[in-house]
């Protein structure tokens, strides 16, 4: 009986053969990398069937958990509310024929005002008329005080103002100053002495756009005088209870 002749067959068939070899190294070398256990105990099964080599088995390779911050809300921004004593730093604004001047008025307003709201936990910034830090000023609120003429233009010379910058949605500020001030004195809004001078106040072009500002004229010196001296904690009261209400306090 013969002998299968391997030797000249293996010739005839390297090239097949090296294939398989190859092949079948391959998918044993991906295998290993995407399983770092090792193939050894992995696989569930290597059958031939016929020609044809069959692998079985899972190919998974651990991925580590995507890393995840944890979200916290945004605390809110710290108030930044400024007010300019109006003429402070400058000179003294309207004299009166007995010497009382306007920036008096502004200083005394500013302070008291000050300190109602640092008992509402309200840290107010008292600025100088021209103050440097007006610059790009982006803050919560900008309000600057006057307090108008000490002549006597007749019986109708009564009464405060306000006028917000038409560079930032200012009408909540001028709203809740008009609506505390008026509430506060008693006093009416004298609209027919509004100028330019107020609706395009200094400060307007010099702070951050956006920021809310207004400009406030808090009585006339002749006629409101008692209100704005004898009287000063009420007109300092509804400069306080304007800001607050602004800031939904």
């Amino acid at each position: 009986m013969d002998t299968f002749p391997l030797l000249p067959y293996i010739q005839r068939n390297l090239s097949v053969i090296i294939f398989l070899v190859l092949a079948v190294g391959g998918m044993f070398a991906v295998y290993g990398y995407f399983s770092p256990e090792g193939v050894s105990e992995s696989v569930q099964a290597v059958t031939t069937t016929g020609d044809r080599l069959t692998l079985s088995a899972p190919i998974s390779k651990p991925i580590s958990g995507r890393e995840v911050s944890q979200r916290f809300a945004q605390s809110t921004p710290p108030l930044a509310v400024a007010l300019i004593v109006g003429h402070q730093g400058s000179d003294s604004g309207a004299v009166c024929e007995d010497g009382l001047t306007e920036l008096a008025i502004n200083t005394d307003l500013a302070h008291r005002a000050r300190d109602l709201l640092a008992a509402q936990d309200v840290d107010l910034m008292l600025f100088d008329e021209f103050d440097v830090r007006l610059t790009d000023f982006a803050g919560t609120a900008l309000i600057s005080i006057h307090a108008d003429s000490c002549g006597d233009y007749g019986p109708t010379t009564t009464g405060f103002k306000v006028a917000g910058s038409s560079r930032a949605d200012s009408a909540a500020l001028v709203s809740c100053m008009e609506q505390a001030y008026g509430d506060a004195t008693g006093m009416g809004i004298h609209v027919n002495t509004i100028t330019t001078h107020m609706t395009d106040y200094h400060a307007f072009r010099k702070i951050a756009a956006g920021t809310p500002a207004i400009i406030l004229e808090t009585g006339f010196m002749l006629l409101d005088r008692e209100m704005l001296t004898t009287n000063a904690d009420i007109p300092a009261k509804g400069i306080a209870e304007g800001i607050l209400c602004f800031l939904g306090k």
